[in-house]
């Protein structure tokens, strides 16, 4: 599905109707994926809640159109909610949709129900980050987003999956080949420029979850107990044999630790 939002198309899927108190769930998929990341956990949950899976702008079927900004992303979803007239959501951020969910709880935190953080990092990049976003928008300018995908596929994928699930590994490669290379590039550009959200951490006053797969090597284990320690009361769970894509490695332990982490929440 497509929502106008002004000048914006932004893709989209709105499954499942939930049932009253069960919150919806708002997806927001890594770096430089599209919304399909999240087709297990859509089919997973569809009968309990309604699962809404955005495209960022730039990825997708959403419109490849500046400004880029992680602050512009997280406005973006908000409107989508509006236009979907959802009022609160569990924020379910992977990557650079945990950048956005940071960003998101600053610019609209009354929408927040609860956090899923998944293989992300609150702070800002370092030097030598810094370093491989240059090396990748220049990639993408100069050659195509199939060579951005050789580049980012052994750190996205987990190296179990790589040696033993030759078909979710390609399917993330191809993901990244079909993405629109001024699209990866204004990521790139966002991501390098957001602020360190280290700060934010202790002001999170509701359920986050945090996921993280055991051979991640973008966000490794160590960022993820990071959070854990910032944010209070927070819940820390690590996937093993999984790399920085968990829910797509090793769905059936995701949505099992998702589903527990819904059926706990005490809504109001």
């Amino acid at each position: 599905m497509i929502a106008v939002l002004d000048s914006l198309d932004l893709g989209y899927d709105d499954v499942g109707t939930g049932t009253a108190p069960t919150p919806p769930l708002l997806f927001v998929h890594a770096f430089p994926l599209n919304r399909t990341v999240w087709a297990p956990q859509l089919s997973a949950l569809v009968e309990r809640s309604r699962c809404v899976a955005a495209d960022l702008r730039g990825f997708g079927e959403s419109s490849v159109s500046p400004p880029y900004s992680i602050e512009q992303y997280a406005d973006d979803l908000a409107h989508l909610l509006d236009v979907l007239r959802i009022d609160r959501v569990v924020f379910v951020g992977s990557s650079i949709g945990g950048y956005i969910a940071f960003a998101f709880w600053r610019r609209h935190r009354r929408r927040v129900r609860a956090f899923v953080l998944a293989d992300t990092r609150a702070g800002a990049d370092s030097e030598e980050t810094l370093g491989r976003r240059r090396q990748l928008i220049h990639v993408a300018r100069s050659e195509s987003a199939t060579a951005v995908a050789n580049l980012q596929i052994p750190a996205l994928v987990g190296k179990t999956t790589r040696e033993k699930q030759p078909d979710t590994y390609d399917a993330v490669h191809r993901m990244i080949a079909q993405a629109n290379v001024n699209g990866i590039v204004g990521a790139l550009e966002a991501m390098m420029v957001r602020p360190d959200s280290t700060a934010t951490l202790a002001t999170i006053d509701v359920p986050t979850l945090i996921v993280v797969g055991e051979e991640d090597v973008p966000t490794p284990v160590k960022e993820a107990r990071t959070m854990h320690e910032r944010i209070p009361g927070s819940r820390l769970e690590i996937i093993s044999h999984a790399g920085h894509l968990p829910n797509l490695e090793r769905p059936a332990a995701f949505n099992h630790v998702l589903t527990e982490f819904l059926g706990a929440l005490t809504y109001s």
